[in-house]
């Protein structure tokens, strides 16, 4: 162990750069260029690396500069960890100069409510941590968590990923029918639940699972009646957009509905319906850092709850929740 330790610790940064670069240009010249520093430096560095790791790593002959298999494959095998360590040496440098300690990073669909906002503001305050906030595609709601591009996502549920869990359910909340002011049923105050099959309903567009999506519009009615649903949406607002500008309906939660501030829109409830709409604080299942459990213990606090998972609601299918 020591041994090997010692061989990392003789391994400058700036060797594994020059090698990565070099792997791209296949040439001293453009590799240094793009370095900043001489031809003969990046020479100098990748003569040294190839010391260390004790092998010939590049083909160099006057006319040019190739991997030879083994450089390859250890390319390969370090890209990831140099570009994971570069994001983290960037992200810490970052939160230096904005006075953060700590920091989650949160994907969210649509909007961010007040309560959230102020779960946010206790996580600073109390654990030192800050947020930042990011906008993901709705039809995507857990990519970028699965990748690690995200820590977490406030985005719809079910999920049924053993790879996900559920950190905290916020309280379910009714689905309402947003339909343009200028729409025929729109000086209704309500619409059955039998007439969502009259609408052409907006869906989200993405890599969303399809139980996910049948959860977002569902393909019939209760009693059977296809649901038409022809047009893809990216985002809350173009939804909004459309709906407003035409002939299209969506299903919004109420929340939502409530802080739709357009004039040309309408939201109406649907009556026979008992299908609710519920979010969830959403992380990958081997993550089990402490400042999401702190922020799912604040979520729970500012929502009324007595335990990370909210009080009385059950988990999803698939899922796991935070003991």
């Amino acid at each position: 162990m020591t041994g090997g330790s010692g061989t990392l610790n003789q391994v400058h940064v700036q060797q594994i750069e020059c090698l990565l670069v070099l792997s791209e240009e296949l040439h001293f010249g453009r590799t240094a260029a793009r370095l900043g520093y001489s031809p003969s430096r990046a020479s100098q560095l990748l003569s040294a690396l190839e010391r260390r790791v004790g092998v010939r790593l590049v083909e160099r002959t006057s006319r040019r500069v190739s991997l030879t298999r083994f450089g390859a494959q250890f390319v390969e095998e370090v890209r990831p960890a140099y570009e994971n360590l570069s994001t983290t040496f960037l992200r810490a440098r970052d939160r230096a100069m904005r006075g953060a300690l700590r920091e989650l990073r949160l994907g969210f669909h649509g909007s961010v409510y007040e309560q959230v906002t102020e779960a946010f503001r206790l996580l600073r305050a109390e654990h030192e941590v800050t947020v930042t906030l990011s906008e993901i595609p709705l039809g995507s709601p857990f990519s970028a968590v699965l990748e690690g591009r995200l820590d977490a996502a406030l985005v719809e549920l079910p999920v049924h990923d053993p790879a996900l869990t559920v950190g905290f359910r916020f309280p379910p909340q009714e689905q309402l029918l947003a339909v343009g002011t200028a729409h025929p049923l729109a000086s209704r105050e309500e619409v059955r639940v039998e007439e969502l099959a009259e609408f052409d309903l907006l869906r989200p567009v993405g890599d969303a699972p399809d139980y996910w999506m049948a959860a977002r519009v569902p393909p019939t009615t209760p009693s059977g009646r296809p649901i038409r649903s022809g047009t893809g949406i990216n985002t809350i607002q173009e939804g909004l957009g459309l709906v407003a500008a035409g002939t299209h309906a969506m299903l919004v939660c109420r929340p939502m509905a409530q802080s739709i501030s357009r004039t040309d829109v309408r939201c109406l409830p649907i009556s026979e319906w008992e299908e609710p709409s519920q979010l969830g604080l959403v992380r990958r299942t081997a993550d089990t850092g402490p400042q999401l459990t702190a922020l799912a213990g604040l979520l729970a606090e500012v929502y009324g709850g007595d335990s990370p998972c909210y009080a009385g609601v059950s988990p999803a299918p698939g899922s796991r929740d935070i003991a």
